[in-house]
């Protein structure tokens, strides 16, 4: 196995969410896998092994499961080198030729499945017409059964050649089902329901309800593509090609080809294919796919960019720093297309709720029409078997299993098309239950860009003499402190006049400059070497500077508040969020002055990054008991408590490895505001799931009470089956709508 000892895999022509139910169940009971996640939205399958070299045996296995489930599903091991995120379609390999923005894979399933129709791949109009030909002429059977005065014989047969046209596919696949082992598939329980109701004489409804029943299917596989289609277009952002500089030519390739350090040539309207460094030209560039930012950003040389921009005018130069596999937006693309795999405890539930529904309505049916006539006097067997076959119909849990994983799909590309990455399902539904949201300060709710904002001298020293010492100080150091300083002073640095350079941590800096002692630092330095030293009144980090132990003066450093932190936090608070923490290692000052401007409920400062982690742990046990806790921190530097808390939220940054790799959620505009989208997409998703859910059981019990009491007909449980689907489908659509 790989590193991670992970297998992905694409299931082509997989189209019935059932049969991807039994396959997931199969797989993960395998003794070689430690976990299967089967996402039927993508087609994806990823398998955790347990440890060893197993991959061959785990493969050949898990063919051998599918098969037997679904044969004419083929398994392809989606490719991980030069491939990441290679379709627009997530998951297919480089076997599979696209047609430019084409956005649907050509398959069609051949084993007569109704919900295969791809009426968006080249093809998919006839297939459709074709169907709607074959149920054509079924109804135009039924209607001259039903409307001429034919012999009865005649009437009978012209019912049994509706009955075969309208479903005879749906009979052949019940007879090889049974043969595997799917006694309780859809297939062979709709064959039950409908040959029993010719067995008792209900010839009409027996063709209508088949006829019905395989139209629904058709029309809910056309919804479910069209859905997946629209979540693919959704995360669009793969580039199709790169134009590679090779010396006065250009060469059309495959971004998987160009390698670190080559040029590219991105044309007005081209995305960018790789991530890279601008080294000729001037452009306005859409950054939206990636950050879900309207306005275009002007991008120059020297500029960074990254692939899935979209040059809107200039002509750009680009030096490539990362390969394709590497690059931000294939990480994106593979986080996004692999996110199902974490599943929500509502899905998980679904799953197994799925396996005992269908058994227990079919042993229910069973009864329904055996003890009544037993129990009952004057009770007739065919009335009540004829309740049972009601039973049967509504039987199949399809609307659930196929449109609750289609809306959390839909809400993480939705997420993703706003510039918020979602690891998985589970988060996305935790993102429901915050209490607590505790959060970093620089770089988070700040700018993180330090800059001097006071320079105070003391006695008979000028500013400029204060800032000069300061800067030679500083001079070795690379801290966002010192290089603000350096850049305030703004003149060259001689070192050669500094003969010694100690850097005392936590407390500043000792240098000698031509002979005098320089001590640079916060004012534990200055009390530790007994200094009188003036208190700053400006709130920001405090630089005090003393040479041979005569003060001179304080420089003060501020990180400004980012524009929308203060928005974000109210935001947060009227939507019900209990408590709001600052965690920060900047001084108690500074700390509080930013935390009561912000609103904060709590504020811990001058905290190192294990005090962190304590602190978190101890807000963690005072959060509600369903209440989820949700630490914010720029990804980099607070990887302990975004690993300890229940969902970790990274200020990403453009191309952040760090971000992207320790979090669950990553903001990838930096804007503490786009944690604001993140709940409210959850929130949308979790409405929508939910709606579902109780769309789907309360019409399904309401038609079983109703058939069990003699008060419905089939027509009204093949819409409790089909017609439900249908429209769960169709609603599981709109997580993906996000204003």
């Amino acid at each position: 196995m790989n590193a991670n000892n992970s297998l992905e895999l694409v299931l082509d022509g997989l189209c019935c969410s059932n049969c991807a139910m039994k396959i997931e169940k199969r797989v993960s009971e395998l003794e070689t896998v430690k976990n299967a996640s089967l996402n039927f939205a993508t087609k994806v399958m990823i398998v955790e092994a347990e440890k060893g070299d197993t991959r061959e045996v785990i493969l050949e296995d898990i063919k051998r499961i599918v098969k037997a489930v679904e044969p004419d599903v083929v398994v392809k091991e989606k490719k991980t080198k030069h491939n990441t995120g290679s379709s627009k379609h997530s998951g297919y390999d480089n076997e599979h030729k696209h047609e430019k923005n084409q956005g649907n894979i050509k398959e069609e399933c051949t084993d007569g499945c109704d919900c295969c129709s791809e009426n968006s791949h080249e093809g998919g109009d006839s297939f459709v017409k074709n169907k709607l030909i074959q149920f054509g002429i079924a109804v135009v059977l039924l209607v001259a059964a039903l409307t001429i005065d034919f012999p009865n014989w005649l009437k009978i047969t012209l019912f049994f050649g509706s009955y075969l046209i309208a479903g005879g596919e749906v009979l052949l696949l019940a007879v090889k089902n049974i043969f595997r082992g799917d006694i309780f598939d859809e297939n062979f329980l709709m064959c039950i329901a409908t040959v029993g109701a010719f067995a008792i004489g209900e010839f009409p409804e027996g063709v209508a309800v088949m006829l019905f029943y395989q139209i629904g299917e058709m029309f809910q596989g056309i919804a479910v593509n069209r859905s997946r289609k629209s979540i693919a277009d959704l995360m669009d952002i793969r580039p199709d090609y790169a134009n590679l500089k090779v010396g006065s030519d250009i060469k059309t390739v495959a971004p998987e080809e160009v390698r670190i350090g080559e040029l590219i040539v991105v044309k007005p309207g081209e995305k960018v294919p790789l991530d890279g460094k601008v080294v000729e030209g001037f452009s306005m560039v859409d950054t939206s796919a990636l950050t879900g930012e309207s306005v275009p950003r002007e991008v120059t040389i020297n500029d960074s960019v990254l692939g899935g921009f979209i040059n809107k005018n200039g002509l750009l130069t680009i030096e490539v720093i990362r390969e394709f596999e590497e690059s931000t937006v294939a990480k994106i693309l593979d986080m996004v297309q692999n996110a199902s795999s974490r599943k929500a405890p509502t899905e998980t539930f679904i799953t197994k709720f799925a396996r005992k529904y269908t058994p227990a309505v079919t042993i229910a049916a069973f009864l329904l029409a055996v003890v009544p006539p037993l129990i009952i006097p004057g009770a007739v067997f065919s009335d009540w078997l004829y309740r049972a076959l009601i039973f049967l119909v509504i039987s199949c849990p399809c609307a659930l299993v196929v449109s609750i994983p289609l809306s959390f799909f839909g809400g993480i590309g939705g997420a993703s098309k706003q510039g918020v990455l979602v690891k998985g399902s589970n988060y996305l539904e935790a993102l429901n239950y915050v209490d607590t949201i505790v959060f970093d300060k620089t770089g988070t709710l700040t700018k993180g860009v330090f800059k001097v904002t006071k320079i105070s001298s003391a006695g008979k020293t000028t500013k400029e003499e204060l800032l000069r010492y300061a800067a030679y100080a500083e001079s070795f150091s690379n801290h966002p402190i010192a290089v603000s300083i350096l850049k305030a002073y703004d003149s060259a640095i001689d070192k050669n006049k500094i003969d010694n350079f100690e850097e005392l941590p936590g407390l500043g800096i000792r240098i000698s400059l031509t002979g005098d002692t320089v001590l640079a630092g916060n004012n534990k330095l200055m009390n530790q070497y007994g200094i009188p030293y003036e208190q700053a009144d400006s709130i920001g980090s405090v630089v005090h500077v003393s040479v041979n132990n005569k003060y001179i003066g304080n420089i003060v450093i501020s990180d400004e508040l980012k524009e929308d932190s203060e928005r974000a936090l109210k935001t947060l608070k009227s939507m019900g969020i209990k408590k709001l923490v600052m965690l920060t290692g900047d001084s108690k000052a500074v700390g509080e002055k930013i935390g009561e401007k912000l609103g904060m409920d709590e504020i811990h400062a001058e905290l190192l990054p294990d005090e962190k982690v304590h602190n978190l742990e101890m807000l963690d046990k005072q959060k509600g008991t369903k209440g989820k806790l949700v630490f914010v921190g720029d990804g980099i530097n607070d990887a302990p408590v975004l690993a300890r808390a229940d969902i970790g939220v990274a200020m990403g940054g453009l191309g952040s490895d760090a971000a992207i790799e320790a979090a669950d959620v990553v903001l990838m505009t930096d804007e503490p505001a786009k944690l604001v989208t993140a709940i409210k997409i959850a929130k949308k998703t979790h409405i929508i799931v939910w709606q579902n859910i109780i769309f789907a059981l309360g019409i399904k019990i309401v038609v079983l009470v109703l058939g069990a009491g003699g008060l419905a007909t089939m027509w009204e449980a093949v819409f409790a089956d089909v017609g439900v689907a249908l429209i769960a489908v169709l609603n599981a659509m709109r997580a993906m709508k996000i204003e």
